[in-house]
């Protein structure tokens, strides 16, 4: 076993080597020598930067061991009790230890108080639907800067060996990081959609695929969109044999929506598939999708793209959507709509120009990577802004009615693509579902207590519990009544460390200039 932690590390290092980041390569370097003293490859990977002493390098942070208590804070009850004003929240071994009235409830001898009066405290937010591209030590300040305590990995170029290095590393404290959830490299079918999945043709390469990613770590299976029907349901059989969720598009040789419900899919990414799953004609779009598809890839196909959602909305059937939901509740599906990247499609053009607020903080693979993603993700032309509110409203229509329907729903971005920002987005995220009717609480949910439900956790996230994990968020106002204050963050707390709003900013300006570094070479 250490000699496959050692492997992870050491490619790891490789992965912070190709980026330029020689002190978190030679931390990785030194940390594969720690599991595997006589590892060649990592002395001579070390041996290259100069290092001719290969004894491990002490850890550059740790954490805090410091207990933490916040008082005279207002507690959000995110189960929907009321909530708790003049609160004591006692923070220790990366636990909450103790919640009481402020004044009767014991706070230990030496810890760090933090006078909360007029602030709100709820648990830290999840992103479930993000990607990383390149180092995942560029995106975690974006995460926490903006309250987000955990993600949902969708894929990227991130293995499962490299997460589990990784969460050593946060674990140890060598690293600043969110929780993960992490899927292996994408499944799709002999021609994948993106570059690094893995191509399967036949049910045995499906079946020996979920395997392989369930020894090598994976948190789940993602499944897209042009599987093959047969390799489809090899994937759902063998990811219950292995008691590994999959979850993602639904494949468009499945003919209907509702069959990848039915098949088990843990959760169905992105509001598309709930229209065309309540379209009178979804088996004639699903037909038509993959040739469409390409169209939107090349940049030729933004303006069939616009037809296509009209007649999405012109052959909706509230039969048939009431059946798709109900095939959904009847089978515990889950929903991540993914309000954020439509918001963007539809109201930002060729010539809307980056939020200068934020995409400074964006390495430059990221921005080319925006560019290029704006011929499937960007705006439609030519424009037509009655049309694209019509739109909106109607995409808006359909979470609500998938919410008052019974069907949980998870927060999740699809960052980064164009105009959607890691970290930053989620607070439109949240906005947009009170836009769809629900109630600020229960959007609060989608990023709190629904992620700790999805994935088996709620005994130790998704609400601010004693005996529960501190990863908490720390806000100026009160997000029940504006949904927009979960972006007034006064402080962050991961893993019992607590991240005053000065800390953060400062970590987002650190991030800022090694940007402007990489820029200016």
């Amino acid at each position: 076993m250490a000699a496959d932690h050692a492997e992870a590390l050491y490619y790891l290092g490789v992965g912070h080597q190709k980026n330029g980041d020689v002190a978190q390569a030679k931390a990785a370097f030194y940390r594969a020598l720690e599991l595997t003293p006589d590892y060649e490859e990592a002395k001579a990977a070390l041996a290259e930067f100069g290092d001719a002493d290969t004894t491990p390098a002490q850890p550059q942070r740790r954490l805090s061991t410091a207990p933490l208590a916040f008082t005279r804070v207002t507690v959000i009850d995110v189960t929907g009790g009321p909530s708790k004003s003049d609160m004591t929240v006692v923070i220790e071994d990366r636990r909450i230890q103790a919640l009481g009235p402020t004044g009767s409830t014991a706070i230990p001898e030496g810890a760090e108080v933090i006078d909360a009066s007029g602030q709100f405290l709820l648990p830290g937010l999840w992103d479930m639907h993000v990607h990383i591209l390149g180092d995942p030590a560029w995106f975690f300040p974006l995460f926490i800067a903006n309250g987000v305590t955990g993600v949902r990995y969708m894929g990227g170029s991130v293995l499962p060996e490299q997460w589990h290095a990784l969460r050593k590393q946060i674990a140890s404290g060598d690293l600043l990081g969110t929780r993960v959830l992490a899927a292996g490299p994408i499944l799709d079918g002999p021609e994948p959609v993106w570059p690094g999945s893995i191509a399967l043709s036949t049910a045995d390469e499906a079946r020996a695929a979920v395997a392989d990613l369930k020894r090598r770590g994976a948190d789940f299976i993602k499944v897209y969109h042009l599987l093959p029907r047969e390799v489809y349901f090899a994937i759902a059989d063998e990811a219950k044999k292995q008691s590994i969720p999959f979850a993602g598009h639904v494949p468009l040789a499945l003919g209907s929506i509702a069959a990848a419900a039915t098949a088990g899919q843990r959760a169905i990414e992105h509001i598309d598939h709930a229209l065309v799953g309540s379209s009178t004609r979804e088996a004639e779009f699903l037909r038509t999708a993959r040739e469409f598809n390409r169209a939107a890839q090349d940049g030729t196909g933004k303006e069939t793209k616009l037809s296509h959602w009209q007649e999405y909305m012109d052959s909706y059937s509230a039969e048939k959507a009431a059946d798709l939901y109900a095939t959904f509740v009847d089978n515990g599906t889950w929903y991540v709509p993914t309000l954020s990247i439509f918001s963007a499609a539809i109201f930002r053009t060729a010539d809307t120009p980056p939020d200068e607020a934020k995409r400074k903080y964006l390495a430059p693979l990221i921005l080319d990577i925006f560019a290029d993603q704006y011929k499937s993700t960007g705006g439609f032309e030519p424009p037509d802004e009655a049309l694209r509110r019509e739109l909106m409203q109607r995409i808006l229509g359909y979470v609500g009615e998938l919410h008052r329907a019974g069907i949980p729903l998870l927060a999740g971005t699809d960052a980064p693509v164009s105009h959607v920002y890691p970290g930053f987005t989620l607070h439109d995220e949240l906005a947009l579902f009170v836009e769809a009717g629900l109630p600020p609480l229960e959007a609060l949910q989608t990023a709190t207590l629904n992620p700790a439900k999805f994935s088996g956790q709620v005994d130790s996230l998704g609400t601010v519990e004693a005996g529960k994990i501190a990863d908490l968020l720390l806000l100026e106002a009160n997000p029940l009544e504006d949904i927009r204050n979960t972006a007034k963050i006064a402080g962050v707390v991961v893993g019992g460390r607590f991240l005053p709003e000065e800390s953060l900013q400062a970590m987002l300006a650190e991030l800022e200039e090694q940007i402007a570094a990489i820029d200016g070479d």
